[in-house]
């Protein structure tokens, strides 16, 4: 699928920079993902694309630069803000709630809706027929891929208008691997989402990806479309 750049942003950041202690994290990223489309964020470990994702959605609070989302410029807001702003999060290790139920933790998206909407749409249990299965099983007791599928569904209750996914593949069985890439596929062509994908499973991220950003360093080494970078130069760049 080709990327779009007449599409509209849904996703703008400029001049990001970000801070721990003393160290510079991430060093001047602008970035565009759009609507309708997978852009993938990739590099070796420790580069900083966790990181790019947590200064997007607020966890860590950036130290410079601007985060845009739908046409609006977020200030250095928590999480919560940037949820109810429109922004869904997959972070890497799921952070399930262990002692709730599979239909609970399912139902801690509502906190990000009006009353009216506190229900879970049977597009939930058709992407991801294990969760009608297990409602009333404890998050801690899915298995890894039952648990990114629960992360999944609850981040899509919330009916994002950009949706962050954290390493979706990492510990999951090929099977559920498929899925996830189905599932990732299907919110790209109803075409109101756009999806930054942060993910070390090249082909993957390959397979799914619009637009790539490669970071190296905590900065933008190398950026283009699936038409405009090579699957051979990409991999290069990413696997030095």
């Amino acid at each position: 699928m080709a990327a779009d750049l007449t599409k509209p942003a849904m996703l703008k950041t400029e001049g990001l920079t970000l801070h721990y202690g003393g160290s510079q994290i991430l060093h001047g990223i602008d970035m565009v993902a759009r609507a309708g489309e997978v852009t993938c964020i990739m590099g070796t470990n420790g580069v900083g694309k966790t990181s790019l994702l947590k200064a997007i959605s607020g966890t860590h609070l950036r130290s410079g630069g601007s985060v845009t989302l739908d046409g609006a410029e977020m200030g250095r807001v928590p999480p919560q803000a940037m949820a109810k702003a429109g922004l869904g999060y997959v972070p890497q290790g799921r952070m399930i709630f262990p002692l709730l139920t599979v239909r609970e933790n399912m139902e801690t998206a509502f906190a990000c809706l009006p009353k009216s909407e506190h229900v879970i749409p049977d597009e939930i249990y058709e992407l991801f027929p294990i969760l009608k299965d297990f409602l009333n099983r404890r998050g801690g007791d899915l298995s890894g891929g039952q648990q990114q599928q629960l992360a999944i569904a609850r981040a899509m209750l919330m009916k994002p208008k950009l949706l962050l996914l954290d390493e979706p593949t990492e510990g999951i069985q090929p099977n559920i691997i498929q899925q996830i890439g189905r599932v990732i596929s299907y919110l790209r062509e109803k075409g109101d989402m756009a999806i930054v994908l942060v993910e070390q499973y090249f082909d993957f991220a390959h397979d799914l990806g619009d637009s790539f950003y490669v970071l190296k360093r905590g900065a933008v080494a190398m950026e283009g479309t699936k038409e405009t970078l090579t699957r051979e130069a990409l991999r290069e760049v990413v696997s030095v």
